[in-house]
């Protein structure tokens, strides 16, 4: 039985697709089929449903999915214990939130390349829940995402919170009319939001549910500017961590809402396997790096 045979066999469950898998390991489609092929004759089981558009596992493909991510993942951290001593090099693979990424990344990436010259970065955006996904499937080395204080991560993650702030809900300027608002006196007013998967907008419907108020969307987008710039054009009502909107361009046509009944923290978090060996220093950089352009 092959490591890399092994290997594909996940690969093709992670990816839904054997042409995918062969993206993703580099290789060529005859090539993740046969390794496939392989480690099925090794294991004297049929593992993949080939009557299915995705590819789906057997059951017992299902089961041996999960003990080879198992085996996978002690390999990695095998391998990282005997490379611990050397410098780092080879890529570094990260992930972002969609949020973040436009804030952070520039400076940190600058700052690993020039503390490890040979390090190549690699990263990916997408919502926390996705990121922990892609983590536990050895897609990732590490990677910094916004959750409510507290969070607990799946077992053989590490993580710290590295930037904790507070959310904001914003409206255009000179739009308040009151000093001061309950959730019930604003939610009718809609609000431009990220789409759907988004934490932030995750925690507002349930604070709106709680009261028995429902979540009114008027315009749903990626990109904090892009939501600052809708709210500002009155367009409705925006929510964002502090750190971002003292960062935007158009935080002079903005006002903060002083919502009483809705004062929700949100941290950054950076979290990676527990055995990082030689990444340990860079990833701990781009904690740093990314902590510390939020905190300002």
């Amino acid at each position: 039985m092959k490591i890399d045979d092994m290997d594909a066999f996940v690969a093709v469950i992670r990816c839904q697709s054997t042409n995918l898998a062969a993206e993703a390991l580099q290789l060529t489609q005859p090539a993740i089929t046969r390794r496939v092929q392989n480690f099925e004759e090794d294991l004297g089981a049929t593992l993949l449903d080939r009557n299915t558009k995705p590819l789906k596992p057997t059951p017992m493909g299902l089961r041996v999915y999960e003990q080879c991510k198992a085996i996978l993942r002690e390999i990695d951290s095998l391998r990282e214990l005997v490379a611990n001593d050397g410098a780092p090099s080879g890529t570094l693979r990260l992930g972002v939130p969609q949020t973040l990424g436009d804030v952070v990344l520039l400076d940190a990436l600058a700052k690993i390349r020039e503390a490890y010259p040979p390090l190549r970065t690699q990263v990916t955006s997408g919502w926390g829940s996705t990121l922990i996904a892609r983590m536990e499937n050895g897609e990732l080395d590490a990677a910094a995402a916004l959750f409510p204080p507290g969070k607990i991560f799946p077992e053989g993650i590490a993580s710290q919170s590295i930037a904790r702030m507070p959310l904001k809900v914003v409206a255009a300027k000179g739009s308040a009319g009151k000093r001061s608002y309950k959730l019930r006196d604003c939610y009718t007013r809609g609000w431009v939001l990220n789409p759907d998967g988004c934490g932030f907008r995750a925690g507002l419907q349930r604070a709106l549910s709680e009261q028995g108020l429902s979540l009114s969307i008027n315009l749903e987008t990626f990109g904090t500017e892009l939501q600052l710039g809708l709210v500002a054009n009155g367009q409705g009502l925006g929510l964002v961590p502090e750190p971002l909107l003292l960062a935007s361009r158009h935080r002079d046509e903005l006002e903060v809402l002083n919502v009483t009944d809705f004062k929700p923290l949100v941290d950054l978090w950076l979290f990676h396997p527990r055995y990082l060996g030689n990444l340990q220093g860079p990833v701990e950089l781009f904690g740093e790096v990314a902590g510390g352009r939020l905190l300002g």
